[in-house]
């Protein structure tokens, strides 16, 4: 673990994350502009960073989007739990789609080619495959989904913490066994097309 704390690059990455985050939360009246700089930030502090991996084949875009469907579906069913079993969650969730959906086209654009491939390419391309580096592969994937969780406490709502937690264990596991970042950003592309667009929640 010191070795980790060690990694400037690390380290400050993180903490730069947690400014631009508490910054995009803060402004929620120009949100969707902030949180696209936000992410454009962080992909451009990743990319500094030494050449990632390269893996790629054709049936990543398949296991993709198999995988972005499912995770989709474990977050339907969880909504519907919440509704059944009337847990306060359920207005966390209204009150998110409320404040945070995408409203113009240009916000599903940013959505879908900015901000759901940044979101992979800094907390799985970048911080997980650094803490990989000091850390079982297991390690990396918990520390790493516990980090991308942790920005989102600056929404205000328990629910966005938990949503993260559950997408980052998956992008996360997905990330370590197919050492393939096109691969988790096709499913989290997937993912966020069915929650904002096509079958959203709320």
């Amino acid at each position: 673990m010191i070795r980790v704390i060690s990694d400037k690059r690390l380290v400050l990455g993180f903490f730069l994350a947690h400014l631009v985050i508490f910054l995009t939360f803060e402004q929620q009246k120009v949100f969707w502009y902030f949180f696209t700089a936000a992410m454009l930030l962080l992909i451009s502090y990743s990319i500094l960073d030494e050449s990632g991996e390269r893996n790629s084949s054709k049936s990543h875009l398949l296991f993709g989007i198999i995988t972005g469907v499912i995770l989709y579906a474990v977050f339907w069913l969880g909504d519907t739990l919440i509704g059944v079993l009337n847990l306060p969650l359920e207005i966390q969730i209204t009150r998110l789609y409320k404040l945070f959906s995408p409203e113009t086209v240009w916000h599903y654009i940013v959505l879908l080619l900015v901000i759901g491939p940044g979101e992979e390419i800094f907390w799985r391309g970048f911080i997980q495959r650094k803490l990989h580096r000091y850390t079982s592969a297991r390690t990396s994937i918990i520390i790493s989904t516990l980090l991308y969780a942790s920005v989102q406490i600056y929404s205000g709502e328990w629910v966005l913490f938990i949503a993260a937690l559950t997408g980052g264990l998956v992008w996360g596991a997905l990330y370590a066994w197919k050492k393939s970042i096109r691969l988790v950003v096709i499913s989290h592309i997937v993912f966020d097309l069915l929650m904002f667009g096509l079958l959203p929640l709320r």
